[in-house]
């Protein structure tokens, strides 16, 4: 029998690790294997998955593809852990493939098509986990119409919205959608958003709300949709690409050093988001006399802040924070807006 594999994507903060951190902590038992890929080179949320005290979420449980979008290195990175994984003595009852926030998920499916993989693992349902407030806000094209808009007579069409294109990819491989952080909007604006999202789905695919990426898991892991079969039926921006690239975004890392209050994060981080557009900023900050890890997850100026895990004996507490943004963002603008958090004057520039 096959091993069932979720492909889970979604944009920059849509809570992605959000819905799996709640998967793994109801896995009633059955053994999950976890592959995170980052678009930066520094393995956040692998480390926040390892950071959460549940159980199957070990280092052997979790696999991180970091420095690179998954679509983007199918043949050099993924069909290696896929074969790793299979080849152990204790394989995983179901496999959950987690994208980075700029991934395109169809290149992923395809994948599952070499033979390789075919014969030993399905997959069960592209998951495209969605942040309601963003769509809401206009962080993407208030029309990005249906996936089926883009038209196989022009297989190459000139780029000019990258958010635009990578959203609508990312809905138009889902067999289902997760309307994420529903209880930052009201009846009216969830209703516009759901619109706007159905506009570019395929029929028959589920649309589901939640808080928190709070789902019954077998909802989200019992799709049988052998999705790998019908992968061509599934129209996308970039069909018809033999190269696809994310030039169109850049990822850094920022050090700041101690943070001794962690609240003046917030006013830089809205400066970064208001300044100079910053899509994404996550990662861990030291605070003195802090016995624990300070976690930092911000979407735009949207911030969540919190402590995960004791620092280990021997671990070095360091400050760093990835930054994901345009390519035409101002590196040193960014960093120099982030630097300098533990100081009142800093904040209140």
């Amino acid at each position: 029998m096959k091993i069932p594999a979720t492909v889970v994507t979604g944009f920059l903060g849509s809570g992605k690790t959000t819905l799996i951190r709640h998967l793994v902590a109801n896995a009633q038992g059955r053994r999950l294997a976890l592959i995170i890929n980052e678009f930066g080179d520094l393995g956040i949320d692998r480390e926040l998955l390892l950071g959460c005290g549940i159980a199957g979420c070990g280092d052997d449980d979790v696999i991180e593809l970091a420095n690179g979008c998954i679509c983007c290195t199918v043949a050099d990175e993924f069909l290696p852990t896929m074969e790793r994984l299979l080849a152990r003595a204790e394989r995983p009852d179901h496999i959950i493939i987690e994208t980075s926030g700029l991934a395109l998920p169809k290149p992923l499916v395809k994948a599952f098509n070499w033979p390789e993989v075919r014969s030993q693992v399905t997959v069960d349902g592209v998951v495209t986990v969605v942040d309601a407030p963003a769509v809401a806000a206009g962080r993407f094209a208030s029309d990005p119409g249906p996936a089926q808009a883009f038209s196989s007579a022009d297989p190459a069409p000139e780029h000019d919205a990258p958010l635009e294109e990578v959203f609508s990819d990312q809905l138009a491989c889902a067999d289902m959608v997760v309307l994420n952080k529903l209880d930052r909007l009201d009846d009216e604006a969830l209703a516009a958003v759901r619109a706007r999202v159905e506009a570019g789905l395929r029929e028959g695919v589920k649309v589901m709300g939640a808080i928190h990426g709070a789902l019954e898991p077998m909802v989200v892991l019992g799709l049988d949709a052998a999705a790998e079969d019908g992968i061509d039926a599934r129209v996308s921006v970039h069909d018809g690409e033999d190269v696809h690239d994310h030039d169109d975004f850049v990822s850094f890392i920022v050090a700041p050093g101690p943070v001794a209050d962690p609240a003046l994060l917030d006013a830089r981080v809205h400066a970064a988001a208001g300044r100079h557009d910053v899509l994404r900023i996550k990662g861990f900050v030291d605070v003195p006399g802090k016995a624990m890890r300070h976690v930092v997850q911000a979407v735009g100026a949207r911030i969540e802040r919190y402590y995960d895990r004791p620092w280990r004996p021997g671990e070095a507490r360091r400050s760093e924070l990835v930054v994901i943004a345009e390519r035409d963002v101002d590196r040193s603008a960014v960093n120099a807006v982030l630097a300098g958090l533990e100081t009142a004057a800093d904040a209140a520039e």
